[in-house]
């Protein structure tokens, strides 16, 4: 059978997650392998160079460049003060004075005696980085970081906004296509990962942010929503470092999509467990989704086998029009090209719609798996 590459979301019961946790600089490690840790654990440290402070010291203290070090009543790679004083000079029989004071808290890094500048460095920016999952040192990269190995429930979402964080699972809907509303969100959501259904509001989204709630996963958003939410938009880029007040994964994509049932379902059955969520997306080269980790020992509860790939039974959805965010199931794969409207010769696959049992023709880059 002629195959073709069909990417796919996974959304599974039980797996091993595997994370690599790496500073972006070198600096010391704080763990050691066969540590267990949680996702506040820090387990490497590094201190970012702060920012320079430059001073034209000729210029401010009428001297020559030549005779600035001569000048200094620090030395270089001293610490100074805010305040203190590290340059001084006078003039006319010591009737005029003229003096530079540190602007801040800073190290002496140099002198020129060619431009007459001074630059001075800011203290240095403590990095902490943290396990982010539960789980067990595996590995340890020197200077760098470490890999973290966990038994986990693990859900890829479509597209996301906001960083790395942790929380309390709080199913709202009652089904994958309940719209998420203001009224739905209460005070004891602060700090948890609240799930809705096929759609969250704008409504909701700003009544998530002053509640304090730490995450929202949901099948769809309106685009109008989100460029709200975010202040711009958001475009074809690589996200996960927005300033946003919580972090946000869409399941299924833009528009009012009722979450998959599995994903639905699992994430109902996990309620009242912790979860370590990322809404990190790329989707172009190195594709990276936003995704949702639950630690735990799932392997009893695991009701499906290993992907086999792209054969009839995989689960699928459409991700281009007219079936645009349709779930569906594979019921066969024609191995010969075929032409589509554009003229283009493609392979194609034989599709079961899952909302109302259509069988319809669709080309097999217009798909993607779901992974079990």
């Amino acid at each position: 059978m002629a195959h073709a590459y069909t990417p796919g979301l996974k959304v599974t019961g039980s797996t091993t997650v595997r994370k690599t946790r790496r500073l972006p600089l070198l600096g010391t490690v704080k763990v050691e392998k066969g540590d267990k840790v949680d996702p506040t654990t820090v387990i490497a440290t590094a201190a970012m160079p702060g920012d320079p402070v430059t001073i034209n010291l000729a210029s401010r203290m009428g001297i020559e460049p030549a005779d600035c070090a001569e000048h200094m009543t620090r030395q270089e790679g001293e610490e100074v003060k805010e305040g203190e004083r590290i340059a001084y000079a006078t003039s006319f029989f010591g009737l005029f004075k003229k003096e530079i004071k540190a602007p801040c808290d800073c190290t002496i890094e140099r002198v020129s005696n060619i431009t007459g500048q001074l630059v001075l460095r800011q203290p240095p920016v403590p990095i902490n980085l943290y396990a982010y999952i539960s789980g067990t040192v595996v590995d340890v990269l020197p200077k760098e970081g470490a890999i973290i190995e966990t038994e986990a429930t693990f859900i890829q979402g479509i597209f996301g906004v906001g960083g790395e964080t942790q929380g309390e699972i709080k199913v709202l809907a009652s089904s994958p296509g309940q719209i998420l509303d203001a009224d739905d969100i209460t005070p004891d959501c602060k700090g948890r990962v609240i799930v809705g259904g096929s759609l969250v509001t704008g409504a909701a989204l700003k009544r998530a942010a002053s509640v304090g709630v730490a995450a929202i996963v949901v099948g769809g958003i309106i685009d109008t929503d989100l460029v709200e939410l975010l202040g711009y938009d958001i475009g074809v880029a690589i996200t996960g470092q927005e300033d946003t007040p919580f972090t946000l994964i869409l399941t299924e994509g833009f528009g009012q999509i009722d979450m998959a049932d599995k994903t639905f379902e699992l994430l109902k059955a996990r309620e009242g467990l912790n979860a370590s969520i990322s809404g990190a997306t790329q989707i172009r080269a190195g594709v990276m989704r936003p995704e949702l980790i639950i630690p735990g020992d799932f392997k009893a509860q695991a009701t499906h086998g290993v992907s086999q790939g792209l054969v009839p039974g995989t689960p699928v959805r459409v991700i281009r029009e007219p079936y645009f965010g349709m779930l569906a199931e594979v019921v066969e794969l024609p191995p010969e090209l075929q032409v589509v409207e554009s003229g283009a010769k493609v392979r194609i696959l034989m599709a079961k719609l899952a909302n109302t049992g259509e069988v319809v023709t669709v080309a097999r880059a217009n798909v993607e798996m779901i992974e079990e």
